[in-house]
């Protein structure tokens, strides 16, 4: 288990983000995660240090390290979206949808928007910007002081499905 003083760190870390250069801080996340008693928390923050530095192949590797290593929690449905992302930026974008559909079989929780934010931008980098634009509305849908109703049906429209009942 992870504790405090290391999340406190770590999250003090992740503000200094856009202060230090993206090696600087690539190193500083590596250290930091050298010191962690979760082997599986560590590889997911130098995934995301990395991802969110420009090293986007190599975070892939890191999440991949991260779910071997059990990651559980919020995290795990984090590593999902993130390293989805990331296929779907290094040109492996049917993996990203798989990985999509996946983690949307896991349930559902406060991450459901960025889910189907990575899930749009997967098929619109495929070309399938109708199905992406329906995924992001019926994403927005719930959100919306009114019209909930008409934007779901509009949205299942712009891929051929009929209205909600």
């Amino acid at each position: 288990m992870v504790d405090a003083k290391w999340e406190a760190r770590c999250a003090a870390l992740w503000e200094r983000l856009d202060t230090m250069g993206r090696e600087e801080f690539a190193a500083a996340m590596r250290a930091l995660a050298a010191e962690c008693d979760d082997e599986a928390v560590g590889w997911f923050e130098v995934g995301g240090a990395l991802d969110s530095t420009g090293f986007t192949e190599e975070a892939v590797g890191c999440y991949e390290r991260a779910v071997a290593a059990g990651l559980s929690g919020v995290r795990r449905r984090r590593v999902s979206i993130q390293m989805a992302s990331s296929l779907r930026e290094t040109g492996r974008p049917e993996e990203a949808l798989a990985m999509i559909a996946e983690e949307r079989g896991r349930g559902s929780d406060a991450y459901d928007g960025a889910l189907a934010m990575c899930e749009a931008l997967t098929l619109a980098k495929l070309g399938r910007d109708r199905e992406g634009l329906s995924v992001a509305l019926e994403a927005l849908a719930p959100h919306l002081p009114r019209y909930q109703r008409s934007t779901v049906n509009y949205a299942r429209g712009l891929v051929g499905l009929g209205p909600v009942g």
